[in-house]
C-alpha cells in the first residue's frame, strides 16, 4: 500500500489529505500536526478592524481532519530524505513512500532588533500574531502618526500589511481623528503592488485617503518604549519627510516616531527545514516551480508557504498547487512519470481598501493580472476596481468555501 506522509495540518496539508482520500482511498495517509486548533487566517485582517469574530476563524483540528487519515499529534523535527523517514520531536520515526512538506512558515521577529520585546505590547501590533490586540490599539488611538510597515522577507499575503491600513484610515475618519492623524506606509519595495492594474487602483486609494508612502524603507530596529521604528534606506534613495511626521537619524538609519505601529513580522521556514539539506540558500524548501517536486528528492513535494516559489503565499495559491502536486504523486506511484501540467504561479490577494470595499489581485509568476471568469457570476467585471461585492466575497463567501469545500477536498 502506498503511504503518503504529510507534514502540516494547515490549509495545504489538509487539502492534500482530503483530496488523496477522495481520489486514492486505497492509499495510506498520515498527517503530522501538533496543533489542536485549525485557523482560517485570511479573515484576521477583518478581526483587526472589528469586522469579523475571532472565534469564527478557528475550529478544532479533530473536526477538520479528514476521515481515514492517521493524525500524529507532534512536531516534525527532522526529515531523513535518504531513508524516506521523518523523525518527530518526541522521537517517533515515520516512514513514507511519498512526502508532502507543508508545515507553513513561522514568525521570526528576532530578525528585527527589538521587535521580539515590542511586538504585541502597547501600541505595537500585528494582525499576523494577534488581531484582537490590533483592534485594541486602533480603538484606543487618539491621533498622531499611524505607521504601517512590513519586512524584507517573504510573508503571508504580501498585501495584508496594507489592508489593515486602509481599514484603520476608515476607522479614524469615523472617529473624527483623521485630521490629527498622519497615516504612513513604509515598505522595502519600490511600488505599492507588483501587478500593474492593481497598483494603479491602490495608488488612487492612497491619494484619496492622503496616505504618506515611503518606499525603499527596510525595517531594521523597533524601539517600543520610545516609539521609534528604524529603517535602512535602499542605496541611492533619499529621505522625504512630510510635514507633521517626526524623524531622526542614527548613522545610516532613519527613525520614524509613531503613536501606533502595525507591522508584519519577518517570516521564515521552520527550523527543521531551514537547517536541512532540503532548503535552498534562502532557507525555503527547494522545489521545482512547475511540478512542485523537490529538486533533489523525487518522492518529496512541497506546497504552501514553506515552498520556495516566487509568488504570493496565500490559501488561493495552495488551492492551485495541491492538485498539481497530487497528480504528480499519483502518476509517479502508478507509472513512474510526472504530469504534463505545471503550476503557473497563480495566487490571489484580496485587497480590502476600506469597510465594504475590496479589489482582487489574481496573478501568476510573471505578475500578469489573471481574474477568475467566475467573478462574472457575481456581476464583477473589473476586479481590479473597488467593489462591495468583492468585500462580500472576502467576508462571507471565501470562509464558507474554505471550511465546506476546500478543506474537504472539493474543487472550487
Amino acid at each position: 500500500m502506498t503511504h503518503i506522509l504529510i507534514i502540516g495540518g494547515g490549509a495545504a496539508g489538509l487539502m492534500s489529505a482530503s483530496q488523496i482520500r477522495r481520489h486514492k482511498p486505497d492509499f495510506q495517509v498520515t498527517v503530522i500536526e501538533p496543533s489542536e486548533t485549525h485557523t482560517y487566517q485570511p479573515t484576521w485582517t477583518l478581526v483587526g478592524a472589528n469586522s469579523y469574530n475571532f472565534e469564527a476563524t478557528q475550529r478544532p483540528m479533530a473536526s477538520v481532519m479528514p476521515e481515514g487519515v492517521h493524525w500524529v499529534k507532534d512536531y516534525a523535527a527532522e526529515i531523513k530524505a535518504d531513508a524516506n523517514e521523518v523523525v518527530t520531536r518526541q522521537g517517533q520515526t515515520i516512514g513514507y513512500d511519498f512526502l508532502i512538506v507543508a508545515p507553513g512558515l513561522v514568525m521570526a521577529p528576532e530578525m528585527v532588533e527589538g521587535l521580539t520585546e515590542a511586538l504585541g505590547k502597547g501600541v505595537v501590533c500585528s494582525n499576523y500574531t494577534n488581531p484582537r490586540h490590533t483592534w485594541e490599539v486602533l480603538k484606543n488611538f487618539k491621533g498622531g502618526t499611524a505607521l504601517f510597515t512590513q519586512p524584507t522577507t517573504p510573508i503571508k499575503c504580501g498585501g495584508a500589511p496594507q489592508k489593515i491600513m486602509y481599514l484603520a484610515d476608515d476607522h479614524f475618519r469615523k472617529q473624527g481623528l483623521r485630521e490629527q492623524t498622519k497615516v504612513v506606509f513604509a515598505a522595502p519595495g519600490g511600488v505599492i503592488f507588483g501587478v500593474k492594474p492593481i497598483a494603479k487602483t491602490l495608488m488612487e486609494v492612497v491619494d484619496r485617503k492622503g496616505i504618506h508612502l515611503r518606499f525603499k524603507h527596510q525595517l531594521r530596529k523597533v524601539d517600543g518604549e520610545k516609539r521609534i521604528a528604524w529603517f535602512k534606506l535602499a542605496d541611492g534613495h533619499e529621505e522625504h519627510n512630510p510635514v507633521g511626521i517626526t524623524t531622526e537619524r542614527d548613522g545610516n538609519l532613519v527613525g520614524i516616531h509613531f503613536d501606533m505601529l502595525h507591522l508584519a513580522p519577518p517570516q521564515a521556514a521552520p527550523n527543521f527545514i531551514r537547517e536541512s539539506p532540503l532548503a535552498n540558500a534562502a532557507g525555503w524548501l527547494d522545489v521545482d516551480h512547475g511540478t512542485l517536486q523537490h529538486k533533489a528528492y523525487a518522492n518529496i513535494f512541497g506546497i504552501g508557504d514553506v515552498a520556495a516559489l516566487p509568488t504570493a503565499k496565500t490559501a488561493a495559491a495552495i488551492r492551485k498547487q495541491v492538485p498539481i502536486a497530487l497528480e504528480n504523486i499519483f502518476l509517479l506511484a502508478d507509472q513512474k512519470a510526472l504530469s504534463n501540467r505545471h503550476y503557473n504561479g497563480y495566487s490571489s490577494c484580496p485587497l480590502v481598501t476600506g469597510y465594504g470595499k475590496m479589489v482582487l489581485a489574481e496573478f501568476d509568476y510573471d505578475n500578469n493580472f489573471t481574474p477568475d471568469p467566475k467573478l462574472k457570476q457575481m456581476l464583477v467585471f473589473n476586479s481590479d476596481k473597488e467593489h462591495l461585492r468583492l468585500w462580500w466575497l472576502k467576508k462571507y463567501i471565501l470562509p464558507r468555501l474554505y471550511w465546506n469545500k476546500m478543506l474537504k477536498g472539493k474543487r472550487v
